[in-house]
Order: C-alpha cells, then sequence, then structure tokens
C-alpha cells in the first residue's frame, strides 16, 4: 500500500510540475493595429474559461465580407501577429487577431496546450461569425506554429472552415517534444512517462490532434508556409504535412526564413493572398 500512494504522489507531483511548465512566459502585448495604421476594435469574448481578448480590423463597405481568424504561436501574442494584418486587410477581408489564453491580454491558463489554442480559436470563431460584418462562410484560419496546429484541428472539426494557412506547423507534437527531451538526455523511459502525463492533463491522446493526422480530414483547402532555415521546427516537418495532406495542397517553402521570422515569411504574402482569394471565392455562399 506504502509504494502505492508514493506512486500516486509522485504522479501528482509529476503533473503538477507538467501544468506548471506549460505555461508559456507571457510577452507584452506590444505594439496594436495603430501602429501600423490600422483601426481596430477593442475585441472582449468571455466565458467560462475566462477572457479572450482579441483586435477586430474591419474593412468597409456594405454587405457582409470574409474574415481571417489569425493566431499567434506559443508565447507569442496578437501583437506578434500584426505583419499578417495589413495585407489580409488590405485584400478585403475582416481580420481579428487573437490572444490565445494565457498570452498577450487575454486572461490566464490554468493549462496551455494545441488542443487550448483550439479551443479559443473555436470560442473566437462564434463571436467573429455572429458579427453582422461578416460572411459567417467564409471564414479563414490563419495560424503560426502551435497556433498553426489550433487552426488545423479547428478545421478537421469544422468543415464550414473556408481555408487555412498554416505557418511553420510541427508535423507532430509528441515527437517535436520526445526530440527536445531527448536532446537534454532524458531516458526514454522518462520521455514516455513524461509524455503520457501530458496526455492525460489534456484529456486527448496526441494522435489525435497531430497536424499530420488532422490536416488528412480537412476538406478546406489549405496553404502550408515554411521557413527553410527553421530551427525549432525543421522543414521536414512541412514536407510530412504535405505528404499527409489531400491532393491540391500548396507548399511554399521560404528561403532563410527561421521559425519566427514574420518578417521573412510574410515574403509569402502575395501568395498567401492569392490562395485566400481563391480559396474564399469558391467557398459555398461566395
Amino acid at each position: 500500500m506504502g509504494l502505492v500512494l508514493a506512486g500516486i504522489a509522485i504522479r501528482r507531483g509529476l503533473r503538477a510540475a507538467l501544468i506548471r511548465a506549460s505555461r508559456p512566459p507571457r510577452r507584452p502585448a506590444g505594439a496594436s493595429p495603430a501602429a501600423l495604421g490600422l483601426e481596430a476594435e477593442d475585441v472582449t469574448i468571455r466565458g467560462a474559461a475566462g477572457r479572450l481578448r482579441a483586435w477586430l480590423v474591419p474593412v468597409s463597405g456594405p454587405g457582409r465580407r470574409p474574415a481571417a481568424l489569425v493566431l499567434h504561436g506559443w508565447s507569442g501574442n496578437a501583437s506578434s501577429m500584426l505583419p499578417a494584418a495589413a495585407p489580409l486587410h488590405a485584400a478585403g477581408l475582416h481580420v481579428l487577431l487573437l490572444d490565445a489564453m494565457g498570452h498577450g491580454r487575454s486572461d490566464d491558463a490554468g493549462f496551455s496546450s494545441m488542443p487550448g489554442f483550439a479551443d479559443d480559436v473555436e470560442r473566437a470563431l462564434r463571436r467573429l461569425r455572429a458579427d453582422p460584418r461578416v460572411d459567417p462562410a467564409r471564414v479563414a484560419l490563419v495560424g503560426h506554429s502551435a497556433g498553426a496546429g489550433a487552426c488545423l484541428l479547428v478545421a478537421a472539426r469544422d468543415p464550414s472552415i473556408a481555408a487555412v494557412v498554416s505557418i511553420s506547423s510541427m508535423a507532430d507534437p509528441a515527437a517535436h517534444m520526445d526530440r527536445a527531451m531527448r536532446r537534454r538526455g532524458m531516458p526514454r523511459l522518462a520521455r514516455r512517462i513524461v509524455l503520457h502525463e501530458i496526455e492525460s492533463a489534456m484529456g486527448i491522446r496526441f494522435a489525435e490532434f497531430a497536424p499530420t493526422a488532422t490536416i488528412s480530414r480537412l476538406g478546406a483547402p489549405v496553404l502550408l508556409v515554411h521557413g527553410a532555415a527553421d530551427s525549432v521546427v525543421p522543414v521536414s516537418d512541412a514536407h510530412a504535412l504535405h505528404r499527409a495532406a489531400p491532393p491540391g495542397t500548396d507548399l511554399l517553402i521560404i528561403p532563410d526564413a527561421d521559425h519566427a521570422a514574420m518578417d521573412r515569411l510574410l515574403l509569402a504574402a502575395p501568395e498567401v493572398v492569392g490562395f485566400l482569394h481563391a480559396a474564399l471565392r469558391s467557398s459555398p455562399g461566395a
């Protein structure tokens, strides 16, 4: 009995440590859309999980217009995705720049994860689609890194998503974390225990939300953008995603771009805008 109780105590301690480790460093919100000369509305989305904060950069004009929901990566915030707002807005899309829970101006999160990011996207989607200026049938998702994986997960759940732009997404979060722990010299058994405890804390298996799995279930068109010099998520992950994706999925590799080099990655902005124009024209209700 003593060994059983000790084992339970160890697992609880490990779970608590993992939850603490899952909380990314909160970076200051940084610049607002006004810094780019964009007029934005400050949005608060309330719910049982806490308040989500976002900026909505609307386009003017009559009727319902298409929209892009933009999500940052791990430890990022809406400000870090501002470079994407200008070309999307100039292309005629309402742009919602979201702070995930535990990031930017949003409330703290008890546990941060890719599925948690996806839950935040779904809450923001309901708010965006309820806006009378937005065509709910023409909403695209644009995500970076863990945010990209979350966008792919949401699109796999929601067939009405019109398109997804995935920037610097990992292919398999479990494999990504296993590689990181292995580089730190963690033994295989310890790595397996950690991954199992993370699954238990999330309440969902890695195989269910791994981008290589979710992208294969998508009906919406997808554009994959990745930096050739990505030092966080190797470009081989982009090729693995492309192989798993439905036929017709586009892959755009940006030379010399590292993981979070948005200035370099957004050299792809003309291709992104062209992709979204084509996808939103062909979506229902266009």
